[in-house]
């Protein structure tokens, strides 16, 4: 995955409500984030595959991040 692709990925999460961080499920989670990072960036089927499996190894960090940012 490119530089470019996490950078977008990571501002995607921090664009995103805290609570629906939160409150999806790891599934769902994960389709949200890859669907908005697409958006924003254009992905090849490997990278696609390689940002799915990226963000659903960092699933507890993102959660952590959100959770975070609800005190401040």
């Amino acid at each position: 995955m490119t530089p470019s692709i996490m950078r977008q990925l990571w501002s995607v999460v921090e664009k995103t409500h805290s609570k629906t961080l939160l409150n999806m499920d790891d599934a769902s989670l994960v389709q949200l984030l890859v669907k908005q990072t697409k958006t924003e960036v254009s992905l090849d089927g490997n990278e696609t595959s390689y940002l799915k499996n990226y963000v659903e190894s960092r699933l507890a960090l993102i959660r952590n991040v959100a959770q975070e940012r609800l005190y401040f």
